[in-house]
């Protein structure tokens, strides 16, 4: 269609635009995660026994919290981008092995693996021009 044809020159703002909204709704998510506390971790980082990581619990619940508040900051300024998205992917596989194993299925983990392949699309695609690590 002609009236969508030259949206391909505008691929860094559609980057930009897809790197702010998910930072945001990331801080959302992950802040009071953070703010919770040793009990709130320790209860996150409870998840990973569905990867089969059985060993301190509140330190990657800590490690949680933190990945998705300062992730999501620097994700909306596209700094650190691919390391963020990987960690990010590695916090959603678990949450989506969480969903599974709380016998939630697909619907429950659902949101976890849509993001998780997002951010496994944007760790090749790159923050774009529009970012701090622009090159």
């Amino acid at each position: 269609m002609a009236l969508f044809g030259n949206l391909g020159n505008y691929k860094n703002f559609g980057l930009l635009i897809i790197r702010v909204g998910l930072g945001i709704m990331f801080i959302f998510h992950g802040y009071p995660k953070l703010l919770g506390g040793v009990s709130m971790w320790e209860q996150l980082g409870g998840s990973t026994k569905y990867a089969g990581i059985h060993f301190l619990p509140v330190v990657w619940g800590l490690l949680c919290a933190v990945t998705e508040t300062f992730g999501g900051f620097l994700l909306i300024l596209g700094l650190a981008f691919r390391p963020v998205c990987l960690l990010l992917v590695i916090n959603l596989v678990v949450a989506a092995l969480s969903q599974f194993g709380k016998g939630e299925g697909l619907m429950g983990a659902s949101h976890a693996i849509e993001d998780a392949i997002m951010f496994a699309g944007l760790l090749f695609v790159g923050p774009g021009r529009y970012s701090v690590d622009k090159k």
